[in-house]
């Protein structure tokens, strides 16, 4: 059968990371080393110093090697082999049966690939035909791509949505998800936007085969007369009747536009949450993934449900049989001639295989975490928000506990986890497992070993003996007051960072606010409400975008922007250190000529050179002169590589310690030794 479908179903990770010393190499044990031509070290390497470099990524390879990031579309052709739509990379995967897994297709945001073919962006739902094409749901448009590899838009134009029928790029399309093919080469597609199913025929004429554009519902009926809610995964039996997975209900249209459901539980949602990828086999029994739930369904072709793999409500990354195994999202499937069944697990960033009820992980690798406390790295949320460290070279990572409250979790360098602060609900000041938080934000730690994180509309202290105040800001009263303590307010504080004197620098919103140690909260930079890219002093400077924050040694901020690095100094002058507000580029260079794609995170070393975590996949250095070189990190290629060629696969934050650089990528933190001796 030729089935797929997608799901959009990541969310992006911003990681702030700020360490003091974290007991890592010191500058006492560091040489500079000099730097080549290119402004890169002659020696580096990238290690790990816990957590697990499985996740995301972008590498071909063999298996668990290889590297995926939120897989949403996949299909099988009758030679076994496996076509993946890698939603976040941009790219085409195939994996052979075998399970070596190459790139396809590759494309960044619509452009056009040095080869001359449409690249894809965001790819979602995908299908092979009898002759060995693929056609991917792609950015309003159903793209064709040859067994030679020759890309073409067999229906719809890119970027511009609608619900037209009509042949080729007369037609149009409203967020086409699932994709599948018959028997006979005609191409459905469930156009989730419209909410409708909608059919191409091998010559690219599109006719909407059941349901009406912008109308919502559930009901049977014949073509327009039937409605839909969220059609998403799609997929066709050998005597040409379609299948959709239509939320929490599964539907079948015959080729006369005959629209029945087979099963459906939108009474309860006890069993269906959100369905998303469906397959058929070759006696009419279906196979959905619900990527809320997290399970695999097998319903059969009288409508009678029962859980084939996972547990409802359990996300996991756990091969095994049954009920034992675990899904984290769970966006496509499709099944091949001798009924296996394989899985895009989009949360996992795997491919998964069943095989007469027992799962695998035929390739990638998720990122697996502990169980709270003991050795190795905890974190039932499975993301890092924030990551700081302290003087005895401590990890702090904001976290939440079994009973889903927000904590504090330390975790040392044995890799031993313990609750520092949290457990109580809302926000309450107290001590330890007393104290309560909302929502943690940002993170930095000071030269006595004190913890700051941005709660909600607060700014939090956490000693070292785990005592929790509120330094500023007022928990639900939002505003942009200066003031002192409590009588401050905050619109929305992110990132923070601390400087030799622990005074307390915060993001908030488009302004850069000062928190002294007696609590005295000040506008450093820009004025509430107002964004652009101006420079000046003060109230008149203007910030967009702001997604870092550091401090160096003489009082200077550094806040790094989507596409540019801005400095403001003590008396709250801001100028444009490098790059330019609004420009995208992999530029390196002085100044204005520097182009940055996207910017997460910014830290400095003590000589006022601040480094740059640019588009999760590179290292940026800027000199105090503006001066900009990459020092790790290839652009646009995703995958952990440890080692003297470092490559990352998300790395969202970093902090300098002496000549070496911490990292935090996905579930990793990362030592990159810059120049030891």
């Amino acid at each position: 059968m030729k089935t797929n479908m997608c799901n959009r179903c990541l969310n992006l990770w911003i990681v702030v990371l700020s360490v003091a010393s974290c007991g890592f190499p010191r500058l006492s044990e560091l040489t500079d080393g000099g730097t080549t031509g290119d402004g890169r070290p002659p020696s580096q390497s990238l290690e790990l110093l816990f957590g697990n470099i499985g996740g995301p990524g972008n590498a071909d390879g063999i298996g668990t090697i290889a590297r995926f990031f939120g897989p949403a579309g996949v299909t099988v052709d009758s030679a076994g082999n496996i076509s993946v739509s890698d939603w976040w990379n941009h790219t085409i995967r195939k994996i052979t049966s075998a399970g070596v897994v190459s790139t396809l297709l590759s494309g960044t945001e619509d452009t056009i690939t040095t080869g001359g073919c449409w690249g894809v962006s965001l790819p979602t739902g995908i299908a092979v035909d009898t002759a060995g094409n693929v056609y991917v749901a792609d950015n309003q448009t159903i793209r064709k791509i040859t067994a030679a590899g020759v890309v073409t838009i067999f229906a719809g134009v890119t970027g511009v949505s609608g619900s037209a029928d009509g042949t080729g790029a007369a037609a149009r399309f409203n967020t086409p998800s699932g994709v599948a093919v018959d028997n006979a080469d005609n191409v459905y597609v469930s156009d989730r936007g419209n909410r409708t199913i909608r059919k191409i025929t091998t010559a690219g004429v599109v006719s909407t085969l059941a349901g009406t554009a912008g109308t919502f519902g559930n009901d049977d009926g014949t073509g327009a007369a039937a409605s839909f809610s969220f059609p998403a995964g799609i997929t066709v039996d050998g005597v040409g009747d379609v299948y959709v997975s239509d939320w929490a209900a599964v539907r079948k249209i015959t080729a006369a536009g005959v629209v029945t459901t087979l099963a459906t539980d939108y009474a309860a949602f006890t069993t269906f949450a959100s369905l998303t990828g469906i397959a058929v086999d070759g006696i009419g029994n279906t196979y959905v993934a619900d990527s809320a739930y997290h399970t695999i369904y097998k319903v059969t072709a009288t409508g009678v449900v029962s859980t084939l793999a996972g547990a409802i409500g359990e996300p996991g990354s756990a091969d095994g049989l049954g009920a034992a195994a675990r899904f984290y999202t769970p966006a496509a499937i499709t099944i091949d001639s001798m009924n296996n069944i394989y899985v895009a697990d989009c949360g996992n960033s795997t491919i998964r295989k069943i095989a007469a009820g027992i799962v695998t992980t035929l390739a990638g690798s998720a990122t697996v975490s502990d169980q709270v406390g003991g050795t190795g790295y905890a974190s039932p949320l499975g993301t890092i928000s924030s990551v700081a460290g302290d003087n005895a070279g401590n990890v702090l990572i904001p976290d939440s506990d079994n009973a889903g409250h927000v904590v504090i979790r330390k975790v040392d360098t044995n890799g031993n986890v313990t609750t520092l602060a949290g457990g109580a609900p809302g926000s309450v000041d107290g001590t330890g497992t007393a104290a309560g938080f909302e929502s943690l934000g940002g993170v930095a730690v000071d030269s006595a070993g004190n913890t700051y994180v941005t709660d909600g509309l607060t700014l939090r202290k956490v000693t070292p003996d785990g005592v929790v105040t509120t330094l500023a800001g007022t928990p639900h009263m939002a505003g942009s007051a200066d003031g002192v303590g409590t009588a401050a307010r905050f619109n929305s504080p992110s990132r923070v960072a601390v400087d030799s004197a622990n005074d307390v620098y915060v993001i908030d919103q488009n302004t850069i606010r000062k928190v002294t140690a007696n609590r005295v909260v000040t506008t450093l930079a820009g004025t509430p409400g107002m964004t652009g890219d101006a420079d000046g002093v003060g109230s008149a400077a203007r910030f967009d975008n702001l997604a870092g924050i550091a401090v160096d040694n003489a009082g200077n901020v550094y806040a790094a922007e989507q596409n540019s690095i801005r400095k403001v100094t003590a008396a709250g002058v801001v100028i444009t250190l490098a790059g330019v507000p609004g420009m995208s580029g992999r530029t390196d260079g002085v100044g204005g000529a520097v182009r940055f794609n996207y910017l997460t995170s910014i830290a400095t070393d003590n000589a006022g050179n601040a480094y740059v975590t640019d588009e999760f996949t590179t290292i940026r250095k800027v000199t105090p002169t503006g001066m900009t070189t990459t020092i790790a990190g290839a652009d646009g290629i995703r995958g952990i590589l440890l080692g003297a060629s470092p490559r990352f696969s998300f790395p969202g934050a970093l902090a300098v310690i002496g000549d070496s650089i911490v990292v935090a990528d996905g579930n990793a933190v990362l030592l990159l030794r810059h120049g030891v001796r």
